[in-house]
């Protein structure tokens, strides 16, 4: 499968997907675990995929997204940003309302 295909594939069929550097229990990157933390403190289900043990997916995914950085969470197939963004939605509490709607959208 075409890398492109693979992760609209991905973000298609999961309504909160965050890629990342590691894993939720392993981040490998500061950023990464900043955006962990603040999806755990939500107390959200979440898909990941650890960029580092994919490579297709790290090289294709900026060019996808036009987002050139790592973490990228994206919700209901929308991209929200990277940790910086989602620590201003989260301390402004719009963050928590973009993930009970895709709850509301959805079944986890």
């Amino acid at each position: 499968m075409n890398t492109i295909l693979k992760i609209k594939n991905q973000i298609s069929k999961n309504p909160i997907i965050l890629y990342m550097k590691g894993s939720p229990q392993f981040p490998s990157c500061g950023f990464s675990a900043k955006a962990v933390q603040i999806l755990l403190n939500l107390q959200v289900k979440f898909y990941h995929i650890d960029i580092l043990e994919n490579d297709d997916i790290r090289k294709e995914l900026p060019k996808f997204s036009n987002w050139p950085t790592f973490p990228q969470l994206w919700v209901n197939g929308e991209l929200i940003g990277g940790s910086d963004i989602m620590f201003e939605l989260f301390k402004n509490g719009k963050l928590k309302k973009i993930i009970n709607n895709s709850i509301k959208k959805n079944t986890f």
